[in-house]
């Protein structure tokens, strides 16, 4: 039998031990085994081993020149109110045309919550238990309704949870969505390889891969061809948020206002840290560049720095993974060339493999690296970007942990907290405490109103209006 010209590629790469177990494999193994090295760009994996894991390659962060990065303050914090709702305006007529569309990364499991299953199907909402997932569709139905174009919606999901998210809207009607308008495509992956830069076998047949991290969602929108489809339908505005944020707008016209008429190519929300040891990253600026720079790489005193004519932290500035990418800009990311490339980043780590001999290895220290992309670092490569402030109450509650900061819980008091602001900010009167909670569980459907303006405008039109007490749920 001839040998496979992948097979070829691997020895000459010095990449063959992948397939030293290749004849003891089953067909289907052997299939799959070739099918998941042809995903591998071994010139990539070459460059990233002599770049990152060479033993000159340098790991400091240059810190030269280094400044907080400026933002739009909101009205309240001292913006210019009109050029706020000139955005607003310039947004909405944008969601009027179907320039829009929504996307959400999602190929998280939820394993950190003790929950088996793709992170989206995760229930999140105080009494109704609505999933991650619903809570979305739900949120861009409802401005596909209120502007009177429904919006296409864009999900990255992963290998290891594909199927599953895909059957899970099958079984839920796609949440009132039309299907047509729901597009799955799935992550892309990278290798794990040892220190020398060896691609490592997980099992004789199977090679260590791992998702190429949210970064990867820019090259994953062309590959997948969903650019083409949103070039097809005249879509040039692409809102990305994370799967574990059931607050977050998504589709936010100021947001989108500010975009547009800056003619930015990639902009961002931000949130006043709420400590200078917050887990975010953080909106620098750089040789006339924004840049987002990790909580984790940015020194101590860096975060700790107080701005004396403010008063506050100097770098405070997080970053909360939202943004709006124009495609075309994406596109050129994700097409490359000289000096236009996402960086990979290493990460070293204890990674199960087996030896020479096809024996387990598992290691009790980092053994190996996964490489992964941030999609943040495209910011100093966008024109005109845009960094906007947000309230955290309007935008910001991750659901991360089982328990403590970021949790089922949390969140579910910040939902309670937003419903409640809502309704006293329309004349309801709700009892709460000092930390703005009521005493008892209530619930807004996002079909009645998922923002300000559209609580409001549905408030106006109930006659007679709900009392407000224990379990009541407002829908349309």
């Amino acid at each position: 039998m001839a040998k496979p010209t992948i097979v070829e590629a691997f020895e000459r790469a010095g990449q063959g031990h992948v397939f030293a177990f290749f004849d003891q494999l089953a067909p289907a193994a052997q299939k799959q085994l070739l099918a998941d090295a042809a995903e591998i760009d071994l010139q990539e994996i070459d460059h990233l081993t002599r770049t990152l894991l060479a033993k000159d390659a340098t790991t400091g962060l240059n810190l030269d020149g280094l400044a907080p990065a400026p933002y739009e303050r909101l009205p309240e914090k001292g913006g210019d109110a009109k050029t706020w709702t000139a955005a607003k305006t310039a947004g909405e007529a944008a969601l009027r045309v179907g320039r829009v569309a929504a996307f959400t990364v999602a190929g998280g499991q939820g394993t950190r919550l003790g929950y088996d299953g793709p992170k989206g199907t995760f229930p999140v909402t105080p009494i109704r238990k609505k999933t991650l997932f619903q809570v979305f569709a739900e949120k861009i139905r409802a401005v596909g309704v209120r502007y009177g174009k429904p919006l296409p919606w864009f999900i990255m999901t992963s290998h290891a949870n594909h199927a599953a998210t895909e059957s899970f809207f099958a079984e839920h009607a796609f949440f009132g969505l039309d299907r047509g308008h729901v597009h799955f495509f799935r992550q892309g992956r990278m290798p794990a390889v040892d220190l020398q830069g060896k691609i490592l076998l997980e099992d004789k047949g199977v090679i260590a891969m791992s998702p190429d991290g949210h970064g990867g969602s820019l090259r994953a929108l062309d590959r997948s061809g969903a650019l083409d489809l949103m070039d097809k339908a005249g879509i040039d505005i692409l809102s990305y948020f994370q799967v574990d944020n059931p607050l977050v707008r998504g589709i936010d016209p100021a947001f989108i206002g500010w975009h547009v008429l800056r003619g930015s190519e990639m902009s961002s929300k931000m949130v006043p840290k709420a400590y200078a040891g917050e887990k975010v990253g953080h909106f620098c600026a750089q040789n006339g560049q924004a840049i987002v720079i990790e909580y984790s790489d940015l020194p101590k005193s860096y975060q700790e720095e107080i701005d004396p004519a403010i008063g506050a932290l100097r770098y405070i500035a997080g970053s909360i993974a939202i943004h709006i990418f124009d495609t075309k800009f994406i596109r050129r990311m994700a097409v490359g060339g000289e000096g236009v490339a996402l960086p990979f980043h290493r990460a070293d780590k204890k990674i199960p493999t087996i030896d020479a001999a096809g024996n387990a290895v598992k290691p009790d220290k980092p053994n190996g690296v996964k490489f992964e992309m941030f999609v943040f670092d495209a910011l100093p490569f966008a024109k005109n970007p845009v960094i906007i402030e947000t309230r955290r109450e309007d935008d910001f509650s991750p659901v991360k942990n089982a328990d403590g900061l970021d949790s089922p819980r949390t969140c579910a008091d910040d939902q309670l907290r937003q419903f409640t602001r809502w309704l006293k900010a329309n004349g309801a009167a709700v009892p709460a405490d000092t930390i703005g909670l009521p005493p008892f569980a209530i619930e807004v459907s996002p079909l009645f109103g998922y923002d300000e303006d559209s609580f409001a405008d549905a408030w106006k039109k109930l006659s007679p209006k709900p009392e407000i007490k224990a379990g009541l749920y407002l829908q349309p």
